[in-house]
């Protein structure tokens, strides 16, 4: 059986999409980094790949407001790409700057009029986080997310990534239709771990389908025990990093 085959968007200013592909490899995938500007001129590349990813970093310096000129470009220059990956069966990903151009691009939480219900909005601090936090999954339909049935582990980096929702009756909408599922956790101490203040203390969403998944914390850095501040003498040194089982997760589905 051929391995997946994942293709890691890239643009100026995108910063993780090396370990990214470090980690779809790691899950037994085949990745390539794809620049923006070649799929735009050829958008039949797309075709070769089960899985679109898009990493994370400060794609176009984050201009205007995080990812909105990547999710303008992937718009306009690329119509609906991103849908006719996932209605061919394939998976979309963004991570951290990838979630923020998911979010822009209406991919993940539209309402039945094509509009957003909800945002990612800065910090409620005014300052970037970059810091480990504590998560919980409720997978439901969200491919990528199987299997992770207990709190872990994943760090954060941004500065821009409290999801908000147009109103109440949003936020219950989305919980409702099993899209938020993924949130910020207490700690072992009991202590709230959400950075950011987002509404719901969520930390990632997928779309009515479940195959397209988008998430501010960095799973691409934290594949193996030894990534983990608290790995000496407390995590097993051989075991694996929560972060590889998303990646794991996403291949599988593919595969």
């Amino acid at each position: 059986m051929l391995s997946p085959r994942v293709l890691v968007l890239r643009a100026p200013g995108t910063n993780c999409d090396h370990e990214t592909v470090h980690a779809f490899e790691r899950a037994g995938a085949i990745a390539k980094r794809i620049h923006v500007h070649a799929l735009a001129e050829k958008p039949s590349l797309a075709d070769d790949y089960q899985i679109l990813c898009i990493p994370g970093g400060f794609s176009y310096g984050d201009d205007i407001a995080s990812g909105r000129i990547l999710a303008l470009e992937l718009k306009t220059r690329l119509g609906d790409l991103l849908a006719r990956v996932r209605d061919r069966g394939g998976l979309v990903l963004g991570i951290c700057n990838g979630f923020q151009v998911l979010m822009q691009t209406g991919m993940l939480v539209a309402d039945p009029d094509g509009k957003p219900r909800a945002s990612l909005a800065h910090n409620r601090s005014g300052q970037f986080t970059d810091r480990w936090i504590r998560l919980e999954a409720k997978p439901g339909k969200c491919v990528m997310l199987q299997g992770l049935d207990q709190p872990f582990d994943l760090p954060v980096a941004h500065g821009e990534g409290r999801f908000v929702t147009r109103s109440t009756a949003d936020l219950e909408a989305l919980s409702a239709a099993g899209q938020l599922v993924l949130r910020y956790a207490t700690d072992a101490a009991g202590q709230p771990t959400n950075p950011n203040g987002s509404a719901g203390d969520v930390a990632g969403v997928c779309d009515p389908t479940g195959r397209v998944f988008g998430l501010m914390p960095h799973p691409e850095r934290f594949l193996v025990a030894t990534q983990h501040p608290s790995w000496n003498g407390r995590l097993d040194g051989d075991a694996f990093g929560a972060g590889l089982a998303i990646f794991a997760s996403a291949v599988k589905a593919v595969s």
